[in-house]
């Protein structure tokens, strides 16, 4: 994301200069760090949980689906995007003054792009996913496997990098008008190179993925609206449509979020001196922006109750369990296996398992 124009921009006033100037220093030095710093916190905080939830659940083995690969990429991508927040504040709490040294400075502005192009990617391939599953839940039976979705995102980190050369090749120490060193993109030539840059990233980060997201989730809707033989069983059924409800969520967070950053990228191409509102907007896209990395976890915990179940049993202690997580049962009920009373010190491990009985409870 450019820090540079956050700070470093000039803007016509609308009244005195003076006055203008000390307000929009008194916007960036106290109201957007707040912003940045509590987005920061939660969204840390909610990928961390889901990660752990993740980590204790499959434990990195073969229990891992492929959903879960997904979620848990996206949410290590989304960490390692709020991971450049605190520079980001702390360059606005110092009027754009970068003092981490040039190699942090290509090293953060990297991880950040690519951190965003993850994420975006992630949701496109997740898409996919989805469309796998509902249209063709048995032909592609073979092909939804950990392992290939394990692949795929390999994949999106390599086509990332890839993506983000000129960030590598071109971010560096700028000199300001102050003396301080402020942290940029230097292109060989601003005029010419950065309306170019920006629609690339306009298009390659944004536009495109979301004409894919777009496209494949009509075909799913379409393909819903459709009689389609031969249809898996129930609960398998009941599972997709909820997995599906959640990644359409997932995605439209990213374009509410995302969508009002890159229509000001573009529209800043044609501003050569920008107003303070306009700053003032631009700060808030980017916030957003920020935020879709923030609200995500929680989309997962409201949407999915199967989320829901592995984050109480990730979280709550192994000697305060009592039951296994509930498997839901084709006909809506769940399957509890109870323990025998432990008081019979004198019984082994095989006969505790003989005598374990299964209880089905309805589901209302």
């Amino acid at each position: 994301m450019d820090f540079e124009i956050i700070s470093n921009s000039s803007f016509s006033p609308f009244s005195s200069a003076e006055n203008l100037t000390e307000e929009y220093e008194q916007y960036t030095n106290g109201l957007m760090p707040s912003i940045f710093g509590v987005i920061c916190f939660l969204g840390t905080f909610g990928n961390s949980i889901v990660i752990y939830t993740i980590v204790k659940k499959t434990k990195f083995c073969s229990q891992q689906t492929v959903p879960d690969i997904f979620i848990f990429s996206l949410s290590i991508a989304d960490l390692l995007f709020l991971l450049g927040m605190p520079f980001l504040i702390h360059q606005l709490l110092g009027n754009g003054s970068w003092c981490f040294g040039g190699t942090m400075c290509t090293v953060i502005t990297a991880l950040d792009s690519n951190s965003q192009i993850v994420s975006t990617y992630i949701l496109t391939v997740m898409t996919l996913d989805r469309y796998l599953s509902t249209v063709h839940p048995i032909r592609f039976r073979h092909v939804r496997t950990p392992f290939v979705a394990g692949a795929a995102v390999a994949l999106v980190w390599v086509f990332s990098l890839l993506s983000i050369t000129p960030v590598w090749m071109y971010t560096g120490l700028m000199r300001r008008k102050d003396g301080s060193v402020g942290c940029a993109l230097l292109l060989p030539n601003p005029a010419t190179d950065t309306y170019w840059f920006t629609l690339y990233q306009f298009f390659l980060a944004f536009a495109l993925p979301w004409l894919i997201i777009c496209g494949v989730f009509f075909k799913i809707l379409q393909n819903m609206s459709a009689t389609v033989a031969p249809l898996p069983q129930r609960s398998l059924r009941v599972r997709t449509r909820k997995v599906t409800r959640m990644a359409v969520v997932i995605c439209l967070a990213f374009f509410i979020c995302w969508a009002p950053y890159y229509i000001l990228q573009l529209a800043h191409l044609g501003v050569q001196r920008p107003t303070f509102a306009f700053q003032y907007a631009y700060n808030i896209a980017i916030s957003m922006g920020y935020a879709n990395s923030c609200i995500n976890p929680f989309i997962y915990i409201v949407l999915s109750e199967t989320f829901k179940r592995k984050l109480i049993v990730a979280v709550q202690p192994s000697h305060c369990r009592v039951f296994r997580a509930p498997a839901a049962l084709a006909d809506g009920s769940m399957s509890l296996r109870l323990a025998p009373d432990s008081s019979q010190p004198s019984q082994s491990a095989r006969e505790l398992l003989q005598n374990m009985l299964p209880v089905t409870v309805a589901v209302h």
